[in-house]
């Protein structure tokens, strides 16, 4: 069976209960895509947790190396990388239990689907967190 999205309403109240989002492949370079989206998702309200071995902190957080050392619950593994990376994403983000993979615009991996929905995971690709949760929540405060 072909992957497919969840619905926009799903996806809708993800984001409405979402609480600390890991972005795995966060640049520290405010020119880049991945901090420009985190940078307004986190002003928007969301917590932002940087996945990012070459950097100590991005956008006043603190930074780690891999998913499996954040200290506290991940509902969304929000992914910043080459399609040919996001298996192993996947299985990082099923050992710390994460509820989503999301992989954003222009990633898509039929391995890493696979991987998040054995163990249990909501998995959206393709898809600009950013820009679904302006259309889904737009003025809507978090």
């Amino acid at each position: 069976m072909a992957f497919e999205n969840p619905s926009r309403d799903e996806i809708k109240e993800l984001l409405r209960s979402a609480g600390n989002i890991a972005v795995v492949g966060l640049s520290d370079k405010p020119d880049r895509t991945s901090y420009m989206v985190s940078e307004a998702m986190q002003s928007r309200g969301y917590r932002i947790i940087p996945v990012n071995p070459r950097a100590d902190e991005i956008l006043g957080e603190k930074c780690y190396a891999k998913l499996a050392d954040i200290p506290e619950p991940v509902d969304i593994v929000n992914v910043f990388r080459r399609s040919e990376y996001c298996g192993e994403v996947a299985k990082e983000a099923a050992e710390i239990k994460a509820k989503v993979l999301w992989l954003q615009l222009g990633v898509v991996s039929d391995e890493a689907a696979q991987i998040g929905e054995e163990h249990g995971m909501t998995v959206i690709m393709d898809r600009c967190i950013k820009v679904e949760d302006s259309i889904l929540l737009g003025k809507e405060q978090r």
